[in-house]
């Protein structure tokens, strides 16, 4: 029994296993003249037997894939896989070509919302073996730089895209491995096609199947529907196949498309394309003159352009995201902190008695964070559309800003650890957010966020916007003296007070919930003594 679901570049057989293996939605790709036949997967080494599928007269043989007991993205299956399952290959076995089997690398999926990375630098040279476990290469990811790890053994034949190139599509092919060291030099000169490049990840969810009938006519018909090279798009009427960046930016350059020939995925025209024809000679003979007009107004302005790096683009994407979809509102008080100051003092002391690190102010505000949320569970929640989820763990992220962006490393069950160990961990993860070298763990599973710009910066008090998919951050501002009113007229006496701002997710923290929460927060700040209990 199978089913047949038709793309533009790949095939997708539901195949029916016997009862000792396991059903696995397998994507096979035709590879052109090559004759080959190519299996997408996510993670895996092949230990199975290969199963022989049959498709009308045609056999083909396919390599099974091991799985963990659990799930593979965009399978049927449910539980957990490791991180460096999302790393996504190709094993080719070409029939008629001069090329012998080898295993196409694609750019893994390091992050729940990565599309696309940079290759940091490779660890590994073309010719060198490879094994299990070992460090490829490090990948710039949209959080952190993470080591990718090679999955099988064998030589890494080909390096398809260097050090340092940036904006590499997820499951786009990045290196070719081989099992014979022998193949090697076969792969000097090897391109993959522009549609192997942009083919989609296996995890992309499938069409709806087809009858079983049109199952066969269309695999009858496949050998001829597929082409090794992209060729220029078919006009239909005055269509031309444009990406939106492309499009727009030749509507900014006033640059006809129709005299542009697309490389991208089945001739599309994209925004490189675009580039280059600006840069030609030909584009000073389209360009019209109100595009002219323009740049000479630009060529007036003195600046530059600096690149947007990938965690600049998702902090970007997911403060837009929570400033329109999180109805946010805001509650300020002030909090006395002579008695925290006197307490952090004789701590310290402690500290360096025992050569121990020295207590931060913002240790103490996020152990009483921590301790407010354990005592207003409300403001330990995320919304969920259909339900509020409330966190037993007290997770809170710590606001660290780089030069290559804004970190959120996040500090586990910071109710349970003393404010020693909240040090420790707040200086070693800052660090390694400097470094760039944070690995998801670092930063994923926070409820609650902590940012201050007071003790860093002096600012006196400002207004965070709240991290999703989390309902509340803590905004701290700068300590400063005040004169405090005494009981008699000319009497009157000196105290340092914070400020600080809760920022409030309306769905989740109603205004009363909120004010219950800072009342505890300044009630430990005002008494930090209570925090030692």
């Amino acid at each position: 029994m199978l089913r047949s679901c038709c793309t533009t570049s790949a095939r997708s057989w539901r195949v029916g296993f016997p009862a000792m293996l396991n059903p696995l939605s397998v994507t096979t790709a035709m590879c052109g003249k090559l004759g080959s036949l190519c299996l997408q997967q996510e993670a895996v080494s092949l230990n199975r037997p290969p199963a022989l599928l049959s498709f009308g007269t045609q056999k083909r043989n396919i390599s099974i894939a091991s799985i963990k007991r659990g799930s593979i993205i965009g399978s049927e299956f449910t539980g957990e896989i490791s991180q460096s399952s999302q790393v996504l290959s190709r094993r080719c076995y070409a029939s008629a070509s001069d090329l012998p089997p080898h295993q196409e690398i694609g750019m893994p999926s390091l992050s729940p919302t990565m599309t696309e990375g940079n290759i940091a630098r490779w660890l590994k040279k073309e010719g060198d073996k490879v094994s299990p476990g070992e460090v490829l290469c490090e990948v710039e990811t949209d959080k952190a730089t993470v080591e990718m790890e090679s999955m099988e053994e064998g030589y890494l034949a080909k390096i398809v895209r260097g050090d340092g190139e940036k904006e590499i599509k997820v499951g786009e092919v990045i290196a070719i491995t081989v099992e014979d060291e022998g193949d090697i030099a076969k792969f000097k000169d090897y391109k993959p096609s522009p549609s192997e490049s942009s083919a989609p990840p296996a995890k992309e969810t499938s069409a709806p199947s087809p009858p079983k009938k049109e199952v066969a006519e269309e695999s009858a018909r496949e050998p001829e529907a597929k082409v090794s090279q992209p060729s220029a798009p078919t006009p239909t009427g005055d269509r031309v196949f444009a990406s939106p960046l492309a499009r727009k930016l030749a509507e900014e350059k006033n640059v006809p498309l129709s005299s542009i020939k697309g490389t991208g995925h089945e001739g599309l025209i994209v925004k490189a394309d675009i580039e280059d024809f600006l840069a030609s000679d030909a584009a000073s003979s389209q360009v019209s003159a109100p595009s002219k007009a323009k740049g000479t107004t630009d060529a007036a302005l003195d600046y530059i352009d600096i690149p947007v790096s990938q965690i600049r683009k998702v902090t970007a994407s997911r403060l837009l995201l929570s400033k329109q979809t999180i109805p946010h509102y805001y509650l300020t008080v002030d909090a006395s902190v002579d008695k925290l100051m006197s307490l952090r003092s004789k701590l310290n002391s402690l500290q360096e008695a025992s050569g121990g690190s020295r207590i931060s102010v913002n240790d103490l505000v996020i152990k009483a964070a921590a301790l407010a949320l354990r005592k207003v569970p409300q403001c330990n929640s995320s919304w969920a559309n259909d339900y509020i989820r409330q966190y037993n763990n007290v997770n809170i992220n710590v606001a660290v800003q780089t030069d290559n962006g804004l970190f959120v490393p996040v500090i586990r069950d910071a109710d349970k650890k003393g404010l020693s160990t909240i040090g420790e961990e707040v200086k070693q993860l800052a660090k390694k957010a400097k470094e760039n070298s944070l690995k998801p763990q670092d930063y994923e599973g926070g409820t609650f966020t902590v940012s201050n710009l007071g003790g860093p910066f002096g600012v006196k008090q400002f207004c965070a916007i709240i991290n999703p998919p989390q309902s509340g951050i803590l905004a701290v501002g700068s300590a400063e003296r005040r004169v405090i009113p005494g009981s008699g007229a000319e009497e009157f006496k000196f105290g340092s007070f914070i400020s600080v701002t809760l920022s409030c997710d309306h769905r989740v923290i109603d205004g009363a919930i909120g004010a219950e929460w800072l009342k505890a927060f300044k009630g430990y700040i005002e008494n930090p003594e209570s925090m030692l209990l």
